[in-house]
């Protein structure tokens, strides 16, 4: 679909979405560590690794089905289960085993940023403005977003039932 490597660098954000591509994850893990390590325990819960709830998941289902002597069907979920697996590994070695395509600004790295502090109603009186000033540089600034901690309260919990199963 996509032949020309411009228009894979050109790809819009189609449904919000910054990721379309399985290679535009590549080296996440050196961008976001947090989120890559979540996604990776979410990863192995979906392909059912033993601790992890995706596990008892499918073992469920999968005795249910021979309990039930339906032996044809969970030969097919448990082919289907393997060859996903296949596919949820590759992502997770995309992630972290090959380094980002994506390059530094390098023009933002001798800038210092300045901001101000600005004192409360009863701070005015005593405090100098020139005192509550904070200088950082861009390298310091890490953006945090509501999104990146649900998805580890998310994989928290996953994890959570790894040591408390009878939940």
């Amino acid at each position: 679909m996509y032949e020309d490597k411009e228009d894979k660098e050109n790809l819009v954000d189609k449904n919000n979405s910054p990721v379309q591509l399985i290679n535009q994850v590549k080296g996440f893990f050196y961008i976001n560590p947090f989120i890559s390590i979540s996604f990776a325990i979410t990863i192995f819960s979906f392909i059912g690794v033993p601790p992890m709830i995706g596990f008892f998941a499918k073992q469920m289902i999968l005795s249910a089905a021979l309990d039930n002597g339906y032996v044809f069907m969970a030969l097919v979920a448990i082919l289907t289960s393997v060859i996903g697996a296949g596919y949820y590994l590759n992502l997770v070695k995309q992630i972290f085993f090959y380094k980002s395509n994506y390059q530094k600004n390098t023009s933002i790295d001798s800038r210092t940023l300045t901001g101000y502090i600005l004192p409360n109603d009863s701070d005015k009186e005593t405090t100098n403005t020139l005192s509550n000033t904070v200088k950082f540089k861009p390298e310091n600034i890490t953006i945090n977003s509501a999104i990146s901690s649900t998805i580890s309260v998310i994989t928290l919990l996953l994890i959570l039932f790894i040591f408390v199963p009878e939940e």
